[in-house]
């Protein structure tokens, strides 16, 4: 694969880019959240090249609930649990540090295809 030559996802979720490094975000209804990380052709990296991953869902009638992501069993993904999503206009906001630099995007609530 050529660098930046594959945006599909891996895990179901939604693929954005923060340089030369594919993250994905895993948005479960059920209250999961996942956050996985690539290279420019899609290796998997460590999570731990990631720091401070947090999520808050903002409903439009409820106050935002912000969720600290931990580091997966294996080592390979961010994972976390809150509430379950219902409803429309739900976004995510999704916060993290890469090598020490801040990164944060917001996005609407896409249910992961699995």
């Amino acid at each position: 694969t050529a660098p930046h030559g594959d945006h599909s996802a891996h895990h179901g979720g939604m693929v954005l880019m923060n340089g030369d490094v594919h993250y994905e975000v895993v948005l479960d209804p059920a209250g999961r959240y996942e956050l996985w990380l690539s290279d420019a052709v899609r290796t998997e990296l460590p999570a731990s090249i990631a720091s401070n991953v947090t999520v808050t869902v903002v409903r439009a009638d409820a106050e935002p609930e912000t969720l600290r992501l931990a580091v997966d069993e294996a080592g390979e993904s961010w994972v976390g649990a809150g509430g379950p999503v219902t409803g429309d206009s739900v976004m995510v906001k999704v916060n993290y540090d890469l090598r020490g630099e801040p990164h944060e995007v917001e996005i609407p609530f896409v249910p992961a295809k699995r």
